[in-house]
């Protein structure tokens, strides 16, 4: 095993390259052709957009932003679920220098608040009535937010009129003027003390993991006509580097998916060659082929062909030959319900691709056996999202594959992965401490995860430091603002939230033998009630529940405690989950728990 590795070659971006200059490349090579599918009217229903089109939209928005005052680094934030307005925007401000201050969907309005503050966001721009009601509710705490849009009340159609004043040569100056080491955008991304951290990215971070991903996946992204649906949030890094790659390619076409309210008929219509989610996707879609089965004789066929599989694919990377009953069943599965599977993601799907989240190697290696190569990657908002990558023709499934060409992992004295290359980004946003303890003194960057490096460059990811927990839809959760906000509770000792890898959000909470002697004579109940029969009390359950809401309150629905587990037991140092200063041990609580977290708290969920 290696303790360091560089990928060989070298990714080349000129000081003068812009994120604005993927599309203006690709006007010159196609401008005529497709770039662009928005849904307008309902599922199935596309509006194709042509690149020359699609430029002249960038264009008249970047001249409405010029007309309104927002300047070369001024802070503009999209309040939006992913949509065709957001990339136009997007490029927008790119191609003048303003800086991308994207918010998630799902985000509240003091989440929101505290984003535009700290920013310093001068225009806002949401999709919906109901986002913009919500930065609304919040406008008179953001000295520096100016003015708020709505998409849906043509945000595009004011900014073009706001436009109409500014020349083709005051744009093309503004242009001129942005540099690749320009900041392009600020994400925020929970920290480990729960308030998020502003990670700024330059033009230069987002083209160079680009045009890495040519290089690294060609057949996916730039071969044979590729075709992208894209649903994931623009706000998260992760997809709004699929977006830059598939609108800088040759010939790609995005599809931009407001909801998956309507996602199998809009698969269906739409066509992707390849598809970008992250693990609770390909979690629904087996989970929903499996149940159209049944338990009868279709389920134990879909149970069988599922097992085969998964057995084709461990063996096709171990080298091993396929037996000839392997072979012939294979063709039997294929029409019964491989051929069935991949249609339900489309009729011309050839690739999927997860990140966000850790993926079961048994579902990649599923999909693997039904003829759909699942890519999976590594990386961080502080990386503009990916750093490593398997290769179609290196996808060791286990692994997240090898860095970019011309970057470098290494492993550190305590196991923790750190990073360097020309993504990574250039600091925190006003703060220059935690930008200090994000780097080594050589320049590398900590990633805050446990991993290990083959002899091949492999990285595989075995454990994390930090406490952020990443659910299956890839939301990265800061666990400690909710469980400081339930233990407020009187009767609460402390409460650990659950949920890497999981579905949704949950907590285990344990009881305070003080507090609860206390407020059980309150409510009618016995001083003295043992903890292991308080802890079923309806009535404790509604007392905490007041504070989960509260907890709650505070933060994102997909952030949110879903369900709660009161223990009978304590955390002690002697079972391990207390330190000798009395600090939760968070893996200790989830070793000794297991049970309680797999059967009480997810029953029944993947």
């Amino acid at each position: 095993m290696r303790t360091e590795y560089t990928t060989p070659g070298t990714i080349v971006v000129r000081d003068d390259e812009t994120l604005y200059s993927l599309l203006t490349d690709r006007v010159r090579r196609t401008g005529e052709d497709t770039v662009i599918a928005a849904r307008k009217t309902g599922p199935g229903h596309w509006q194709n957009i042509t690149t020359g089109e699609f430029h002249n939209a960038v264009r008249d928005a970047a001249k409405g932003l010029i007309a309104f005052g927002i300047d070369k680094g001024d802070a503009v934030t999209l309040f939006s679920a992913t949509r065709y307005e957001w990339g136009v925007l997007d490029f927008a401000l790119a191609a003048i220098g303003a800086v991308n201050v994207p918010i998630y969907d799902t985000d509240s309005a003091s989440q929101a608040e505290r984003i535009l503050n700290d920013s310093a966001v001068q225009l806002a721009i949401a999709d919906d009535r109901e986002r913009y009601d919500r930065l609304d509710s919040v406008k008179d705490h953001c000295p520096s937010l100016k003015r708020l849009l709505m998409m849906d009340g043509n945000a595009l159609g004011a900014l073009q009129g706001f436009g109409v004043g500014v020349s083709d040569e005051e744009l093309d100056a503004r242009i001129a003027s942005v540099k690749a080491d320009d900041l392009a955008t600020i994400v925020y991304t929970s920290g480990s003390t729960g308030a998020p951290k502003g990670a700024e990215l330059t033009h230069r971070n987002f083209l160079s993991i680009v045009r890495a991903g040519y290089e690294c996946l060609p057949q996916m992204i730039c071969d044979n006509h590729p075709r992208l649906l894209l649903f994931l949030p623009l706000a998260h890094c992760f997809a709004r580097y699929i977006q830059y790659c598939s609108i800088g390619s040759d010939d790609g076409v995005v599809g931009y998916l407001p909801d998956t309210k309507s996602l199998l008929p809009d698969l269906r219509s739409f066509q992707p060659t390849y598809l970008l989610g992250v693990p609770r996707v390909f979690e629904k879609v087996y989970n929903a082929a499996s149940r159209r089965a049944g338990t009868g004789f279709k389920g134990r066929i879909f149970a069988r062909a599922a097992a085969a599989a998964r057995l084709w694919s461990r063996d096709e990377q171990a080298g091993r030959a396929h037996s000839a009953k392997a072979i012939a069943e294979r063709t039997t599965f294929e029409t019964l319900v491989y051929r069935t599977v991949r249609g339900a993601l489309g009729p011309r799907i050839r690739y999927v691709a997860c990140g966000g989240a850790p993926l079961d190697p048994d579902l990649a290696h599923f999909y693997a056996g039904i003829g759909l190569p699942m890519i999976q990657g590594y990386g961080m908002t502080e990386t503009a999202a990916p750093f490593t990558v398997t290769r179609v023709d290196d996808n060791v499934i286990g692994t997240v594959g090898q860095p970019a060409p011309g970057s470098s992992v290494r492993i550190a004295d305590d196991g923790e992965l750190q990073v360097r290359g020309a993504n990574v980004f250039r600091g925190y946003h006003n703060l220059p401490d935690k930008t200090a303890e994000a780097f080594t003194e050589d320049g590398w960057l900590r990633t805050g995860d446990l991993a290990s490096i083959d002899n091949d460059g492999r990285v595989t990811i075995t454990g994390r430091k930090k406490d952020i927990i990443i659910t299956a839809g890839g939301k990265n959760v800061s666990p400690i603002p909710l469980e400081q906000e339930i233990a407020k509770c009187p009767i609460v000792e402390h409460a650990v939230v659950v949920g890497d890898g999981r579905p949704f959000i949950g907590a285990l909470v344990t009881l305070d033998p003080e507090g609860l002697a206390a407020w059980l004579p309150t409510h009618g109940l016995a001083a003295d009630t043992p903890l292991r029969d308080a802890a079923q009390l309806p009535a404790v359950h509604d007392e905490i529940q007041q504070y989960v809401d509260k907890a709650n309150a505070t933060v994102s629905r997909a952030e949110s405690v879903r369900k709660f587990v009161v223990l009978g037991d304590r955390f002690t140092q002697d079972n391990k989950c207390l330190t000798p200063s009395l600090k939760v041990v968070r893996p200790a609580v989830n070793r000794v728990f297991a049970s309680v977290i797999d059967h009480e708290v997810y029953a029944g969920k993947r």
